[in-house]
C-alpha cells in the first residue's frame, strides 16, 4: 500500500503466511474493451459479462476465503455502468479496492469512483502514446487531470498511479513521463512489455524491446530519478532486474494474488493461463484446495516474468530489505 497500515499488513501476513492463501483478488470484471492495443491479448477474449449479482456473490465468497484487496481490471472496468455498485459492495465487505483503467472514459466517469481506494491509469508515453494506444494523449491527460481534481475534492489520501509498460516505442518519452508525474502530483510505475506468444512476431519486432543498450540507459535513468526523489514507486531492486533481464527470483505471486477472469475461471497468473477451476461455480475454497498440486507444478515449470506486481510482491514475501522499506503499492 502507498501508506503503511499495520492492521492490514497483519491481516495479509496471516492470510498469506499462516493460512497460505492469496490476499489479493485481481478480477476481470467484464469481457469488453474500448481499445485494440496491438501488444495486448485481453480485448480479443469474448464471453458473457457476469451479472452484478454474480459478482456480489463472488465478492462475498472471496471475503469468506480471506481476500482483503479487490482489484478490478481487464478488460476495461469503466465500460460497466454498475461498476460503482460493485466497488461499493467490495468496500462494504471491508476490502481495500483498486482499479486499473486505460483512461478513455475517465473524464466522464471519475466522479463515480469514490469507493475506489487506489486508481491506476495506463499511461504508456506522450509523443508515442497515440501510436501505442490508438488514442490521442490529450484525451487521456484531460481525464487524468480531472481525476486528480475530483480525488482532491473527495479528500482522498491515496495518490493516483500512472502505470507505464516499457516498449521499443516509448523509450524516448520515459523521462518526460516521470517529470509529468511529479508536476501532476501522482505516482508512476514501470514494467517491461511481456511478449506473449499469442501475438505475431511482426508486432513484437515493431513494439518489443530490441535496442537493449538504449533500454538499459533508460532504466538506469529511471533509477537515477528515483534516487533523486521523483515519484517512481518501483523498488531499485526491481528496476535493476528489469534493466538486466534478471528473472532469478522465487515466484510467490500465486500465493499473494489470485487471478479470476470474467467467467469465474481462476488462473495462477497473467502469464500462465491454465484454468485451475471456476470459483463462481465451486467457490474459492474448493478451487484453491483442489489445485494445490497443479499450482505448485506450474510455478516450478514457469520460465519467469518481470510483471511489476508479481515480481515486487515475490521479493517482498522473500523479505528483500530494500523492497520492504520502500514498497508503495499493492
Amino acid at each position: 500500500m502507498s501508506r503503511f497500515d499495520p492492521f492490514l499488513a497483519s491481516k495479509a501476513l496471516w492470510q498469506i503466511r499462516i493460512k497460505k492463501r492469496p490476499f489479493v483478488l485481481s478480477h476481470g470484471v467484464n469481457a469488453n474493451c474500448n481499445m485494440r492495443c496491438k501488444f495486448c491479448e485481453y480485448w480479443k477474449e469474448t464471453g458473457k459479462e457476469p451479472s452484478r449479482e454474480e459478482i456480489f456473490r463472488l465478492l462475498d465468497d472471496a471475503k469468506k476465503f480471506g481476500i482483503g484487496v479487490y482489484n478490478a481490471w481487464t478488460t476495461e472496468p469503466l465500460l460497466r455502468k454498475d461498476l460503482p455498485l460493485i466497488m461499493a459492495h467490495a468496500k462494504g465487505l471491508g476490502m481495500v479496492t483498486s482499479m486499473v483503467t486505460n483512461g478513455k472514459l475517465l473524464y466522464e466517469r471519475v466522479e463515480e469512483l469514490e469507493d475506489v481506494d487506489y486508481l491506476s491509469v495506463s499511461v504508456d508515453g506522450i509523443e508515442s502514446y497515440k501510436e501505442i494506444r490508438r488514442m490521442d494523449f490529450k484525451t487521456l491527460l484531460k481525464g487524468l487531470k480531472k481525476a486528480i481534481e475530483v480525488r482532491k475534492l473527495q479528500k482522498r489520501k491515496n495518490p493516483i498511479l500512472m502505470n507505464c509498460v516499457l516498449t521499443g516505442k516509448n523509450l524516448d518519452d520515459i523521462e518526460t513521463l516521470i517529470l509529468l508525474a511529479k508536476k501532476l502530483g501522482v505516482k508512476i510505475s514501470f514494467e517491461p512489455v511481456h511478449e506473449f506468444p499469442g501475438i505475431d512476431n511482426e508486432i513484437w519486432n515493431e513494439i518489443g524491446i530490441r535496442d537493449k543498450e538504449k533500454f538499459r540507459r533508460v532504466v538506469n535513468r529511471i533509477i537515477e530519478l528515483k534516487k533523486e526523489g521523483y515519484p517512481v514507486i518501483n523498488s531499485k531492486t526491481y528496476l535493476g532486474m528489469v534493466r538486466d533481464g534478471n528473472m532469478d527470483y522465487k515466484c510467490r505471486a500465486s500465493g499473494v494474488i489470485i487471478n479470476v477472469t470474467h467467467d469465474g475461471t481462476a488462473e495462477t497468473c497473467r502469464v500462465q493461463h491454465e484454468p485451475l477451476g471456476n470459483v463462481m461455480k465451486d467457490g474459492f475454497e474448493k478451487v484453491w484446495e483442489d489445485s494445490a498440486q497443479r499450482r505448485k507444478e506450474i510455478v516450478q515449470n514457469c520460465e519467469g516474468c518481470l510483471f511489476f506486481g508479481y515480481t515486487e510482491n515475490s521479493l517482498m514475501q522473500g523479505f528483500n530489505a530494500e523492497v520492504l522499506m520502500h514498497y508503495e503499492w499493492m
